[in-house]
């Protein structure tokens, strides 16, 4: 399946913005509901000081490579108790149900402790009353729909980063959280980081002198051959899978493979991933944004480039050059870590700091070394990406990374992927969210679902 050509994105009009219908999924839900079997109640001794009066309710949907990782982290918070675990992969949701029960076993000393819930459709997981938050941990092309059925369905939310796949997804989604009073939080854990913090705020307290480029490098993806057509596994709902993508032939590189822990070839498949442009971008252009104080905005011009397969089933973008110009005449540039070295540079004119995950370094070096004063720029302090999300799910407060900083974060990559396929200059109103001037751009801001999904 080829990336899709600023030919092919002429003929692609953008869906309307429609809400799910409420009526529709509460009807659902009840019937969803009717026939659930709910778990046991755990006993108080399971979470210490936290009886289970006290705990959060929490329902994982997605529990493969990345989601495994993120169920074990709420399962190591005493006052989350996960009720429930959501997977396409039967033998995934399995292994899940099974990590759980073990875990509350070892803590009550129960061994006849069955207290987890397993499903295949997340919507049946959202229909239970009794789950107060979602972990979302799905393939980028599944983000939006599960997120905003999420937040209409009265739960918190932590969702994997990118937050949507197109431009128009990330509007609805922030939108809907903000609308239906959700604490959300994305999973760009870098921000809950001391490194990341400390270079922000020296940036953001004028340490480096008046910023004037950012510099942002990361990895890429490689090509795949094409692949043949295979059987679907008896242990995969393929058609689930796929919800609003395009259909396509079964290949075990176009989904993922029934090890766990190898990574998966959707990532690198443009109908359900940017590629990683949003998988590491998300995370530095993040970084970015919060030194540069635009979380809340976007570039005003994106100039890009990129290599693309020629054939083969990956075909999303290999190296690539993308410079971003923001209002007031920052310029950040970001490739592959073939050009700039991984990570965030902040250069000012009078010195620059440089963080990645595990370091910080800074010209002239003192800067390091400089203090922040009680009257200067302090940035929100989390020291644990998941804690915080579970402590704003109790405090209602606004958690370190909230969807509306997210989607811009996210838009700003998604704006890179339409630049670098077009392979023209930009302009971009970030305030209205439009293209100036370009039609075939605008409608590369969003894709038709395929029936019955849509938002």
């Amino acid at each position: 399946m080829r990336s899709e050509t600023p030919e092919h994105a002429e003929n692609r009009a953008p869906s309307s913005v429609r809400n799910l219908s409420r009526r529709r999924f509460l009807r659902n839900s009840a019937v969803l509901g009717a026939g659930l079997a709910l778990p046991t109640i755990v006993p108080s001794s399971v979470f210490g000081a936290s009886a289970p009066s006290e705990r959060i309710a929490v329902g994982c949907i997605g529990v493969g490579r990345m989601g495994t990782g993120d169920l074990r982290e709420a399962l190591g918070f005493p006052q989350v108790q996960v009720v429930a675990v959501c997977d396409v992969d039967s033998h995934r949701v399995e292994a899940a149900k099974k990590l759980v029960e073990a875990r509350y076993r070892e803590r009550s000393g129960a061994a006849s402790y069955q207290g987890c819930a397993t499903y295949g459709d997340f919507r049946e997981l959202l229909a239970r009353a009794d789950i107060d938050a979602v972990q979302i941990v799905t393939p980028d092309h599944w983000h939006a729909i599960p997120t905003v059925e999420a937040a209409r369905a009265g739960k918190d939310i932590f969702l994997q980063k990118p937050l949507s796949l197109t431009l128009e997804e990330g509007r609805i989604v922030s939108d809907t959280v903000r609308q239906c009073g959700r604490v959300f939080q994305i999973g760009s854990q870098q921000r809950s980081e001391s490194r990341f913090r400390r270079a922000c705020e020296l940036v953001r307290n004028g340490r480096v002198g008046k910023l004037h480029t950012v510099k942002v490098g990361f990895g890429i993806d490689p090509g795949c051959d094409p692949q043949p057509v295979m059987p679907v596994p008896e242990w995969l709902d393929y058609d689930m899978w796929l919800g609003p993508a395009p259909w396509a032939p079964y290949t075990e590189k176009r989904v993922h493979p029934e090890k766990i822990d190898d990574r998966p070839g959707w990532l690198r498949i443009s109908d359900y991933s940017a590629g990683m442009i949003t998988g590491w971008g998300s995370h530095h252009n993040d970084i970015a944004h919060w030194g540069m104080g635009a979380e809340l905005t976007g570039p005003v011009e994106i100039e890009g480039r990129a290599e693309f397969p020629k054939d083969g089933l990956w075909d999303v973008h290999g190296r690539f050059h993308i410079e971003y110009t923001y209002a007031n005449g920052v310029k950040v540039i970001c490739t592959d870590e073939q050009e700039n070295k991984s990570g965030v540079v902040f250069e000012g004119d009078a010195g620059w700091v440089h963080v990645t995950r595990g370091s910080i370094d800074a010209q002239p070096k003192s800067l390091l070394e400089e203090t922040i004063g009680p009257d200067e720029t302090k940035l929100y302090v989390s020291n644990n990406h998941k804690a915080n999300f579970y402590e704003c799910v109790k405090s209602r407060a606004e958690t370190i990374a909230p969807v509306e900083v997210a989607h811009r974060s996210c838009s700003v990559c998604l704006l890179g992927d339409i630049a670098m396929r077009l392979g023209r200059k930009l302009r971009w109103d970030p305030d209205k969210e439009q293209f100036i001037g370009d039609e075939q751009a605008t409608r590369m801001m969003a894709r038709t679902m395929r029936s019955p999904w849509h938002l």
